[in-house]
């Protein structure tokens, strides 16, 4: 996938389970975007809209599998762990000679390898509501943007407190915290596409590296460059201030 390819929006018949072999996805709902380093894999279910699309350079592996086989029946998307083995499966699954016994048997050993993951992957629920969405729509333009609250109320002829509240109903989440993870997201896809920690960091609106750095811990729980080093083959490993 060059850089900027997007598979609009659809739905597939199958279970989907999509995975970054290089680069990194970001998989789209119709509420949530998931950023994936090659470490996550997305369990997509059968019917869900979504869109897939990469920032950067990427190669994406995917495997579908029947509902009426699979005992999986998650109706959300879900991210889940990339260990080398199911790297493996997928790549022998796209070979269009496995099939009948070979493929069934396949198929039951990588079903048995999808496993969700806590909250790693950086989710960002985008409003709805037309002032707060025009809000997020600039922010996800321009993560550096540093206006306040209350500056983009003006904007969009709200004040301040009406703006915070409706991010606060349509997100679950303070318009500071969202924010923050916002350019989480989009620091993933530039660290993913190779830029180093503080780069990326300055990009997305961050003066400070170890601010940063303490942000991207608070949300994920480990550091940017432990992020892409965990799991399986493919992964990247910006450079990180000791």
């Amino acid at each position: 996938m060059p850089r900027g390819v997007v598979f609009d929006w659809h739905t597939h018949p199958d279970h989907q389970l999509a995975w970054a072999a290089k680069g990194v996805l970001t998989v789209r709902t119709e509420t949530t975007a998931f950023v994936l380093p090659p470490t996550r894999a997305m369990w997509i279910p059968a019917g869900k809209r979504h869109e897939t699309l990469s920032a950067g350079t990427a190669t994406m592996r995917s495997a579908y599998v029947s509902p009426v086989r699979c005992p999986i029946d998650w109706r959300e998307c879900t991210p889940v762990e990339a260990p080398p083995l199911l790297a493996e499966l997928l790549g022998y699954l796209e070979d269009p000679a496995v099939g009948g016994d070979r493929r069934q048997h396949a198929e039951v050993l990588l079903l048995d390898l999808v496993r969700p993951v806590p909250m790693t992957t950086v989710q960002v629920r985008m409003p709805v509501e037309e002032r707060a969405s025009h809000v997020a729509r600039g922010l996800a333009e321009l993560p550096s943007d540093g206006r306040t609250v209350a500056e983009w109320g003006r904007e969009v002829g709200a004040s301040g407190r009406t703006l915070a509240r409706l991010f606060l109903a349509e997100t679950g989440l303070p318009f500071g915290r969202w924010r923050t993870l916002l350019r989480l997201q989009a620091a993933i896809v530039k660290l993913a596409s190779g830029e180093s920690v503080g780069n990326a960091a300055h990009q997305v609106g961050y003066v400070s590296v170890s601010a940063f750095v303490a942000a991207f811990r608070r949300e994920t729980g480990t550091t940017p460059a432990v992020y892409f080093r965990q799991g399986g083959p493919g992964e990247l490993n910006p450079t990180e201030p000791s």
